[in-house]
């Protein structure tokens, strides 16, 4: 894969001056300043500029004074530093990488620190501010040593994206696992992932200051060999720069100002993305902003306003009781996610499609062979789904009750049971047939629902619904998921259509759409009363929990009515696979075509998150474990991968209920930590 796009350095045209970048740099101050004196008079306490100005100056109620010292300033002060510290980690980040997309988010440096946190809270020790912060340090370091290590550097802008978002969903789930499994000791913790500059006094601010002190001036020491990275590593070595030893440097001292911006105020989503992109033009006209000492600054102020910004438009469009509820990090990964969708549309995708992995094609008696074996694996899924559990059963019980002659114990299990481990069947197969038509039209190895954003516009539509009426039943909660997944697929594949579905701009703004879905989730989640915040996070976790046989209906049908689709226009399905022009010269009309596959992709996408919540990975792995066993014959690969997908689900589903039991781990968790390694073991062999 290939993109080009802006580079972090660019040389400067000659009316560029110095002046104009200190000009440009004090706009910046002000902005921020003012900025920072409009979110001090914003509050749900009734104290407005006039009050605020008698409690800086002394004159003030003393009530009034509490407020402003003990709760305004601080949380403005936190603001300015969180935006600062992110907006220099994405800039340096950048520069080194070479790669316009790195950012703490997109290293999943955040999930890494809220991974290595939610560990330690399970663990029930109470550690003070400084130490979590060194926890946060660690795991959010280690995450971006495994993203940088698979995507490279300056070679693969989407690579590196791709393997951030998975590893990202993969510790996110296990973090949510831990949080399921663990309410009491993990309590809060999920609401401090959403990011909030909200601060009870100064000492969280004065104990991260040291922190962030020693990022900074790490930084700026190491400004003018980052300046020397830019330049290539071949040109940095010729100017005597330590190449591997700096880019080392700099990542842990970007990791290290992350983990403190974490530790203040949980994750705070894109800043150092977007701070970084919203300076990078300035290089363009003026010459101070090139180097790393004055692109740094700019970045950091420039976070600040961001951040600082992002408040002071929540509070002034939200109620102040609403608001103060609404994490600061929900309203930036909302612009976040636009924003990364604009680049991905601004970038200029080199890639064409995917190259072909030279598959063997089995014979008949292979393929038949294969089918049979998987067949026969699936059934025995099934049934150890169906004796297994808290309670154990028999297949004499299960006969019993098939009769209508079994006991009421046995009845209850068995009526609980047996439609857990049917929807959990029919999602997995749904989401592996979406994950084959999806692959096929875009001719995308990497595309499946929930990359491209599709289950999670499904998931937003179902958590509207679950949160606002909460006695939804499953027709209802399907129709709400099916009408979020059309609006996603038709935002992402509308946007992504020009240049005919070319995989970076396809993949790109389906993360963007995907973040954003998260971030509305979160922000429902957040607003709604506690119980149905549990109920529509368990649900989020691939949860079968409290399924009955009317809730499987829906979920039976549609696959069984995708897999017909699938089979009688498998020629059709063959040559969408192939290229843009053959498909054509056959007689076959593309755009209808595409847009029939992708429809009932959708709706399977949808039906699977209406009955089983979001379960990611098993598009993306069932349709290439196919392909890797059958080849690609599309005959062949639609009944292999809607077996692998159902027997993944089902196992998934399985080994949550039965391993802790009796608590239990909703079957996308599972999924994510079994898709993760898979999908990054995908991106190592492509870049081989």
């Amino acid at each position: 894969m290939a993109v080009t796009a802006t580079p972090p350095a660019t040389r400067p045209s000659t009316a560029a001056t110095r002046s104009g970048a200190a000009a440009v740099t004090a706009g910046l101050v002000l902005l921020v300043v003012a900025l920072a004196v409009v979110d001090i008079t914003q509050g749900t306490a009734a104290v407005g500029a006039a009050e605020v100005l008698k409690a800086l100056t002394g004159r003030a109620d003393p009530a009034d004074a509490s407020v402003v010292i003990a709760s305004r300033l601080p949380r403005m002060t936190a603001g300015i530093l969180v935006g600062v510290v992110l907006g220099v980690a994405g800039a340096v980040l950048q520069a080194v990488s070479r790669n316009v997309l790195a950012a703490p988010d997109t290293l999943a440096v955040n999930a890494g620190s809220y991974f290595a946190l939610g560990v330690v809270g399970v663990t029930g020790v109470s550690l003070p501010l400084l130490a979590s912060s060194g926890i946060a340090f660690v795991g959010g370091l280690l995450a971006a040593a495994v993203v940088l290590a698979l995507s490279g550097l300056g070679t693969g802008t989407v690579r590196l994206v791709l393997a951030g978002t998975a590893l990202a969903l993969g510790l996110n789930s296990m973090t949510e696992g831990l949080l399921l499994l663990f309410p009491q000791e993990t309590e809060g913790l999920y609401q401090w992932n959403q990011g909030s500059i909200g601060q009870n006094g100064y000492g969280g601010v004065l104990q991260m200051l040291p922190v962030v002190a020693v990022g900074l001036v790490g930084l700026a020491l190491t400004a003018r060999r980052v300046d020397a990275l830019a330049l290539g590593d071949d040109a940095a070595r010729g100017l005597g720069v330590p190449v591997r030893a700096t880019r080392v440097t700099v990542v842990v001292l970007a990791t290290l100002l992350s983990a403190a911006a974490v530790t203040l105020a949980g994750p705070i989503g894109f800043v150092g993305l977007c701070a970084p992109a919203l300076v990078r033009p300035l290089a363009r006209r003026f010459r101070g902003f090139v180097r790393a000492r004055g692109t740094l600054p700019a970045a950091g102020l420039v976070g600040a306003g961001l951040v600082l910004g992002s408040d002071v438009l929540l509070r002034a469009l939200v109620p102040a009781d609403t608001a103060v509820a609404v994490p600061t990090g929900v309203v930036t990964s909302l612009v976040g996610a636009v924003f990364l969708v604009v680049m991905a549309l601004r970038l200029r995708d080199t890639a064409g499609a995917e190259a072909s992995d030279r598959l063997r094609t089995p014979s008949r008696t292979a393929f038949l062979v294969t089918v049979a074996v998987l067949v026969a694996v699936t059934v025995g899924v099934v049934i150890a789904g169906v004796l297994l559990g808290d309670t154990k059963l028999l297949l004499g019980d299960v006969v019993n009750w098939a009769q209508g002659r079994a006991g009421p114990t046995v009845s209850f299990v068995l009526d609980t049971r047996v439609p857990r481990v049917l929807a959990a069947l029919c999602a997995g197969a749904a989401l592996a047939l979406a994950g084959t038509l999806v692959q096929a039209v875009t001719r995308n190895p990497l595309a499946e629902p929930a990359i491209l954003g599709v289950s999670g516009g499904a998931a937003l539509g179902a958590v509207l619904l679950v949160t606002t009426v909460p006695v939804a039943g499953g027709w209802g909660i399907a129709g709400a998921a099916f009408a979020g997944a059309a609006l996603a697929s038709v935002v992402v594949f509308g946007l992504a259509a020009r240049g005919g579905y070319q995989q970076n701009r396809l993949v790109l703004v389906g993360i963007g759409v995907a973040a954003g879905t998260t971030a509305l989730i979160s922000l429902l989640i957040v607003l709604t009363d506690p119980f149905n915040a549990t109920k529509a996070l368990t649900w989020l976790s691939g949860s079968t929990y409290g399924r009955t046989m009317p809730d499987v209906l829906p979920v039976a049908a549609v696959p069984a009515v995708g897999l017909v689709v699938a089979i009688t226009r498998r020629t059709e399905l063959d040559l969408v696979s192939l290229d843009e022009h053959t498909p054509r010269l056959l007689g076959l009309r593309l755009s209808r075509a595409r847009l029939g596959f992708l429809t009932v992709a959708v709706l399977l996408s949808a039906t699977a998150v209406a009955s089983a919540g979001t379960i990611g990975f098993v598009g993306l792995v069932a349709p290439h474990a196919a392909r890797a066993l059958v080849g690609r014959r599309h005959a062949r690969v639609v009944p292999v991968a809607v077996l692998l997908g159902a027997g993944l689900v089902c196992t998934a589903d399985l080994l949550g209920r039965t391993v802790i039991a009796p608590a239990q781990l909703g079957a996308g968790l599972m999924t994510a930590v079994i898709g993760t390694p898979y999908f990054l073991y995908l991106l190592v062999r492509g870049r081989r």
